[in-house]
């Protein structure tokens, strides 16, 4: 039996503290855009982070330089910017800019070195999708059941796709195309520049997990229990594989293996071409963070409080670091430091190889949202409504 959207909710952001009856359910919001002021022009380079999981699909920065393991207990708070509503959307940082959602019903872009807000645009409905840059266009969906392109520069709505259920889902583009799951048991294929569903691909049940294109394929996991890989060009079915639970996690997918958590507690390593599985390590709770792969080693977080370090090719723990609390953020690596928050109120930096506390920063508010490092800039959003930069001093 699927469950209700009340316990999706309740299972993802427990202690967010407002009531969500109405979760998932609202349609057709588009009201207006806010005018934006002049940028330069957008594109992706090595030193963005355009996308949730980054091009490379790990969540690794190989070209962050200036932050590493000796250095990172000098970090200080850069900058904060608050919002009216809490933000569980990871931000993407592209040429200057960072861009989140709240559950403000808001898509907000800032300056990235001072936090001073460039524009918004109001959905209609809470926006805990994070969103996708490329090629000077901006995607993201919302709960009013909507995947959005906006103009990155400007914030002007270009197009608008409803799909029939609301979007945690953050997009992913590949070749011209934003692939994006939906709670009406979904993956959609839209055209990158207008919006068009090129294909759409039916999973039985809601596709909250954000995809990973690799190769020519989409990975993706579903609440029917199954992790699918489809073709990119096609959406034909090329594989699934069935958990022993709900996929919340997002596929992580580097060098030919996909890694990907499930709620019935078990971290996964699957053959990319085949599905088959290489792999697997059991924690002590449900695993929603997606994991993070970097010079062979996966990091991944678990509602059991712990942040894993596991060897890529066995699976075996090289080491575990407890918070306080859960641990819904999918880690980000960089130049040997591991960054993650947690229900604690807290954002971490981790020794990669050790998985010795470096650094800590108490932000007050649960933290959901997933952080990235661009630049020797850490910047990651709070449960509470606000986002954090912190840097060197």
């Amino acid at each position: 039996m699927q469950p209700t959207y009340r316990e999706i909710a309740s299972a993802i952001i427990r202690r967010a503290g407002w009531e969500c009856t109405a979760l998932l359910v609202l349609a057709g919001f588009c009201f207006g855009q806010a005018a934006g002021s002049a940028l330069s022009a957008v594109n992706t380079s090595h030193t963005a982070w355009p996308e949730f999981h980054r091009p490379n699909m790990a969540r690794w920065n190989p070209y962050e330089h200036i932050l590493n393991a000796e250095n990172v207990r000098g970090l200080v708070k850069k900058w904060h910017y608050a919002t009216p509503g809490g933000n569980f959307s990871s931000p993407a940082v592209v040429d200057g800019v960072l861009y989140f959602g709240s559950e403000d019903y808001g898509v907000y872009a800032l300056d990235a070195e001072t936090g001073a807000a460039i524009w918004s645009y109001p959905t209609g409905f809470y926006v805990y999708s994070s969103p996708a840059v490329a090629k000077g266009l901006v995607y993201i969906g919302s709960e009013n059941w909507k995947v959005y392109g906006f103009n990155a520069r400007t914030g002007t709505k270009l197009w608008s796709y409803l799909t029939g259920g609301g979007i945690w889902s953050s997009p992913v583009v590949a070749n011209g195309i934003v692939y994006v799951g939906s709670s009406d048991t979904k993956l959609y294929a839209l055209g990158a520049r207008t919006g068009a569903k090129l294909w759409s691909y039916p999973t039985g049940g809601y596709t909250l997990s954000s995809p990973a294109v690799a190769s020519g394929v989409v990975y993706v996991g579903s609440y029917d229990h199954n992790v699918y890989a489809l073709n990119a060009h096609t959406g034909a079915l090329i594989w699934k594989f069935v958990t022993g639970d709900h996929v919340f996690s997002s596929p992580t997918v580097a060098n030919g293996v996909v890694y990907v958590g499930s709620w019935d507690k078990n971290v996964y390593a699957l053959n990319a071409r085949t599905g088959a599985k290489l792999w697997a390590y059991r924690t002590r709770n449900a695993i929603e963070s997606s994991s993070a792969v970097a010079e062979g080693v996966v990091y991944v977080g678990s509602t059991d409080n712990n942040v894993y370090a596991l060897d890529a090719s066995t699976g075996t723990k090289l080491w575990k670091y407890k918070t306080g609390y859960e641990v819904i953020s999918s880690p980000a690596v960089a130049n040997g430091v591991v960054y993650v928050g947690s229900w604690d109120g807290k954002l971490y930096a981790l020794g990669a190889r050790t998985g010795r506390k470096l650094w800590s920063y108490d932000i007050g508010n649960a933290i959901s949202s997933s952080p990235v490092v661009v630049n020797g800039i850490i910047y990651v959003c709070s449960d509470g409504g606000d986002v954090y930069a912190f840097s060197l001093e």
